[in-house]
């Protein structure tokens, strides 16, 4: 029948196909390992170093945020030491201001008394006048009882109009 099979051809091709294999692997393939290796750890490196910045982003912002709660707890107690210090203030004029009406009062309750104690003298002094008057006139005119004390009677109401 006719078919045979040339064994020294396919011994001849396969051992180009392993010649060209090994050629392949030495200058083609491991180059190109090489080259995927090293993509592969530029790849793993700009991962990490994404996660890095990741990270290190997380933390700024929560010291950011730690700070903007430290600014506000600040500034809330900035807004309430200047309540205080308002309050204060406040009842410190109060006080101030009672103080002087206190002391304005006490002037005038002052003055008062001496302007009376002064009207007092001055009525003493108008009463033993007109007591030295009446007396004067009593003895001058040396007057009955009823027309002495009727005369008595006269000048005590003209001492009263002229208070």
């Amino acid at each position: 029948m006719g078919f045979e099979i040339p064994w020294g051809s396919i011994v001849v091709q396969l051992l180009g196909f392993v010649i060209l294999l090994a050629l392949l692997s030495k200058f083609a393939l491991r180059p190109l390992l090489g080259i995927m290796e090293q993509r592969e750890k530029l790849v793993n490196d700009q991962i990490d170093s994404a996660e890095r910045n990741r990270k290190d982003a997380e933390e700024l912002l929560n010291q950011q945020r730690e700070e903007l709660n430290k600014a506000k707890k600040e500034a809330q107690g900035i807004i309430e030491n200047a309540k205080k210090l308002g309050e204060q203030q406040g009842l410190d004029i109060v006080k101030a201001s009672k103080e002087e009406a206190q002391r304005m009062k006490d002037t005038a309750i002052a003055e008062i008394q001496n302007e009376k104690d002064q009207a007092v003298v001055a009525l003493r002094e108008q009463v033993a006048s007109l007591s030295v008057l009446i007396a004067q006139k009593v003895i001058e005119k040396e007057l009955d009882e009823k027309a002495q004390e009727q005369l008595i009677q006269d000048y005590l109401k003209q001492a009263g109009e002229e208070l």
